[in-house]
Parts: structure tokens; C-alpha cells; sequence
């Protein structure tokens, strides 16, 4: 088998349970999707982390043995999983797992990626990196890193979104911004898009794939199951394989071609003056800040100022109204040019 990520027209679509629950659930899944050629991998969770004890954490290796015996009906289909410790590696290839990925919660901590990118190394899988819990970046690119060091070539990134303080009604905040600079930085690497634990609910999973390919995202990872409402993880961001195709069938394909006609390049060059004259006045802005943190200072007056922030805020929320400007994206751009004044004041 060559490579099973690489970057193509036709985008990849992995879909499956989040969590292994019985050996019925998994062939009827594996059977709907089979039947299903834009299915080109399925996920299936043998191993799962929970963020509190007491709920249901995988079944582990007889899971594994269902994949396995599955995997001889479907010979076509490859399987993934997660893993998070080096004998998860060790048993995956026992069992005939094709390809693996490295969950959010483990690509946070370099030390834990560093010994999986040692199991991973001559193991022939395939491997997929999540994005960390936290908004950096830097961990994202340490955790490619290391496994591209331990001889791994056949390699995915997947977003799945970030925990922070406000998730703005998803149940990871997407931060597009992230992905699409790692995309800048790293454009041979296939980007795959999770909109299932970006959403967190099943109602948003179209629409979050659809903007993915809006952004040339190189395909999708979506959660799958017979019987989503008595799921034991996850229930509410599932979808049946019935709910899939029909979804696949409504995402449209955007051109992705650098040039277009004469009107988009005009206004493209607009949107370039735009964007050029808004960094000038952010920079004056930033100025006028740093003299203004000089007058407190000299003054001994504390940098942050409840009742003015307050002041700005409101002001800002009711020219977003003015203007037609969604009001939680200019409280979040608020709050962050706010947070860079208080920092060039001090």
C-alpha cells in the first residue's frame, strides 16, 4: 500500500465511531461505510481519554481483534486509531492498524510525543498529529517535528480545535488562523479538518466541513455512528453513515486556482490596501498607547482601567451594530487589541 496522505483534487473523507462499543456496532458501521467510495479510511476509537474518571475509556485490545477480523471483510479499508503510549503503537501494529493519530491531549506535552515518535519509528504506519489543546502553534509544529524525525513520512496534521476561555458556542474553538499558518508554513503536509470536536454538535458538522473546504483543507475526519443518541462518548456530535453521505453530497468544491477573473483581482488588490492601511493605524494606535502608559506611570495610575474598558467595549458593540458587524467577532478583536495596548503601556 503506498501512502495513505497526500495532497489531491478530491478531498479525504475519514469517518467512523468515536469509541469501539461492541462488535455489532463496529460492522455495521464498517459496512455502511464500505459501501461508500468517498470513504477512504475508517477511524474507530479503541483507547479514550476522558477528562474525568468513571466514564468509559475504551475497550482496548478486543477491540483491536474486531478491527482485525473486520479488516479480512474489508480489505480496501483502511483503519485508524488514536494512541497515546507505546505499547498503544506496538499493539496497533499487531493487530493490522493502518494508520494512527496522536490526540490533543497528548500532542500538548513534547515528552509523551517523544516517546510515541520512538515506537513510531520503523512501525510502517501512517500518522496523523492533532492539534494541541492550547492555541500554539509552536506545540503543533514540535509534535510534526518529532515524529518527521523519527523517520515517519506518511503524515497528516488534523484540526480539531482549541480549548479557550470563550469557544463562542462551539465546543473547541476552531481559530482558523492557526491552521492556515501551519498550512503556510508547512504546504506538502496534507491538513485534514475535525469538525465533529470542533462543533460539538452534530447540526454544525456540515457547515464547519464546508468552510474547511472553503480553505483548501485537504479533507475531513467525522464521527460516525449507527445509533448516535445511545452513543457512550460523544453522542451529540455524531452522525449516522445515512447523515454522512447525505452531507457529502451537499458540500460543494471551490475552485482552488491562484488567479481568476479581472473583477477578483481588483478586488483582492483592494482587500491588500485594506488589510496594509488597517496594520498603519494599528501601529499608531500601539504608539499612542505606549505614551499613554508614560502619563500613567508618571502619574502612579494602574495600566488596566475597569470602568474605561468598559466604556470602549460597549462603544465598540454598538458601532458593530451600526455598521452590521458581527458583535462577538469585534468583542473578540476588542479584546485582543486591548489586551496588546495593555502590554505595549507597560
Amino acid at each position: 500500500m503506498g501512502k495513505l496522505f497526500s495532497i489531491s483534487d478530491k478531498p479525504m473523507v475519514i469517518a467512523g465511531p468515536c469509541s469501539i462499543e461492541s462488535e455489532q456496532q463496529l460492522s455495521e458501521t464498517a459496512a455502511d461505510l464500505s459501501r461508500d467510495s468517498r470513504i477512504a479510511m475508517m477511524r474507530c476509537g479503541v483507547w479514550k481519554p476522558r477528562t474525568r474518571p468513571g466514564g468509559f475509556e475504551g475497550l482496548g485490545e478486543p477491540a483491536l481483534r474486531w478491527i482485525a477480523a473486520v479488516k479480512r471483510l474489508y480489505p480496501a479499508l483502511p483503519f485508524c486509531c488514536e494512541v497515546a503510549r507505546p505499547e498503544h503503537v506496538e499493539l496497533c501494529q499487531q493487530y493490522g492498524i493502518d494508520a494512527v493519530w496522536i490526540g490533543a491531549r497528548t500532542s500538548v506535552n513534547p515528552f509523551l510525543v517523544g516517546e510515541l515518535a520512538e515506537a513510531l519509528r520503523g512501525s510502517g504506519l501512517a500518522v496523523m498529529v492533532k492539534n494541541p489543546i492550547t492555541p500554539d502553534i509552536s506545540l503543533w509544529l514540535g509534535a510534526i517535528e518529532r515524529i518527521e524525525q523519527a523517520g515517519i513520512d506518511d503524515l497528516a496534521a488534523v484540526h480539531r480545535g482549541f480549548s479557550t476561555y470563550n469557544n463562542f458556542g462551539y465546543r473547541n474553538n476552531p481559530l482558523w488562523e492557526i491552521p492556515i499558518e501551519l498550512k503556510r508554513r508547512l504546504p506538502e503536509l496534507p491538513l485534514l479538518c475535525d469538525p465533529s470536536h470542533i462543533g460539538g454538535r452534530r447540526e454544525l458538522v456540515a457547515s464547519l466541513s464546508q468552510m474547511a473546504l472553503d480553505l483548501h483543507y485537504d479533507g475531513l475526519m467525522i464521527e460516525c455512528h449507527p445509533d448516535p443518541d445511545s452513543a457512550l462518548t460523544d453522542s451529540q456530535q455524531q452522525i449516522t453513515p445515512a447523515e454522512l453521505a447525505t452531507m457529502l453530497d451537499s458540500l460543494k468544491l471551490r475552485s482552488h486556482s491562484e488567479t481568476g477573473p479581472g473583477d477578483l483581482r481588483r478586488m483582492r488588490e483592494q482587500l491588500d490596501v485594506i488589510d496594509t492601511e488597517m496594520l498603519r493605524l494599528l501601529a499608531q494606535r500601539m504608539k499612542i498607547s505606549r505614551d499613554i502608559g508614560a502619563i500613567k506611570r508618571a502619574h502612579n495610575m494602574p495600566i488596566f482601567q475597569p470602568q474605561r474598558w468598559q466604556q470602549v467595549l460597549e462603544h465598540q458593540m454598538q458601532a458593530a451594530r451600526e455598521v452590521g458587524l458581527d458583535e462577538e467577532f469585534v468583542r473578540e478583536l476588542t479584546e485582543k487589541i486591548h489586551g496588546e495596548s495593555l502590554r505595549q503601556q507597560e
